[in-house]
């Protein structure tokens, strides 16, 4: 009798999220996953104490990190110290160890939305009615705030910026999210309606909006996970980055035709092999169009 790979699959099953139901998404994926693999789910609280039992550690829908910060910090130290797989893989350089890839993105030149922080940085946000201000660490619009132009000035004076960033407000077209298993792309996804966010419809991206999603993507070099690219559409026509999430993103798999979704699965499921086997995400299926 063959042993199947054993996960540990991490999801918060009791977050409420805006709009969305995150717990159908697990229950949907892990069901799945189990025609390949023996899949145990746990709360994230949890994963530290229980993850050395599997094969590998799946973190899906777990939540905003900010929530069970010294935990999940005591995980990511734990598997990176014990070799453990992870999906997706710990060396993500994005939303998985905070926002400060915006600053390091827009100083290479990447389009990305104009991001100040520090104090001095601040006198070269281009000029605009109202600015966002994030923590580093946060997600799900946790601790958002939005400051007009002499509010600006004022942290400028003298507010602390260590612990956010501040970017212009900007008077989008629209946003649309890219999702990749590895660095192949799956499909796309965006909300036409601006003041609608989460109102998602299927989404045909051109060669030009490929080629940008993939250059994030390539750029974070995160051989087996998943990773959503979210950008908006500028005045201009040009796309900018929003938020490249490669720690736990929400998918939005019941917006998607069936075949786009069992597809998804496949790859995420091909993955998950290449990672038990230790083969990079460079012999994987191409992208796809």
């Amino acid at each position: 009798m063959s042993v199947r790979p054993r996960l540990l699959y991490v999801t918060d099953l009791t977050y409420q999220a805006r709009g969305r139901r995150y717990c159908d998404e697990d229950i949907f994926l892990s069901g799945r996953l189990r025609a390949d693999f023996d899949v145990a789910l746990c709360h994230p609280r949890d994963a530290t104490a229980l993850m050395e039992s599997f094969d590998a550690v799946v973190v899906r829908n777990s939540g905003p990190v900010i929530h069970y910060q010294e935990e999940y910090a005591a995980f990511r130290a734990r598997a990176l110290e014990r070799g453990v797989r992870v999906h997706n893989q710990l060396t993500g350089k994005a939303d998985m160890v905070g926002k400060q890839y915006l600053l390091d993105l827009s100083a290479e030149g990447y389009p990305v939305i104009p991001t100040a922080g520090s104090a001095e940085d601040l006198g070269r946000l281009p000029r605009a009615e109202a600015y966002v201000v994030k923590p580093r660490s946060g997600a799900d619009s946790i601790g958002l705030r939005v400051v007009d132009r002499a509010g600006l000035e004022s942290m400028a004076a003298g507010e602390d910026l260590a612990e956010v960033l501040v970017q212009p407000r900007i008077d989008f077209r629209y946003e649309v999210s890219f999702y990749f298993v590895d660095r192949a792309f799956q499909y796309a996804l965006y909300a036409p309606r601006p003041e609608r966010r989460w109102e998602l419809e299927p989404y045909a991206p051109t060669a030009e909006d490929l080629a940008f999603a993939q250059r994030f993507v390539d750029w974070n070099a995160m051989d087996h996970g998943i990773q959503r690219v979210d950008a908006c559409r500028a005045p201009d026509g040009g796309l900018l980055l929003v938020e490249l999430e490669d720690l736990n993103p929400y998918l939005s798999l019941d917006l998607v035709a069936p075949a786009v979704r069992d597809a998804f699965v496949t790859a995420m499921t091909e993955s998950l092999h290449r990672l038990l086997a230790g083969v990079p995400s460079s012999a994987g299926a191409p992208a796809r169009t």
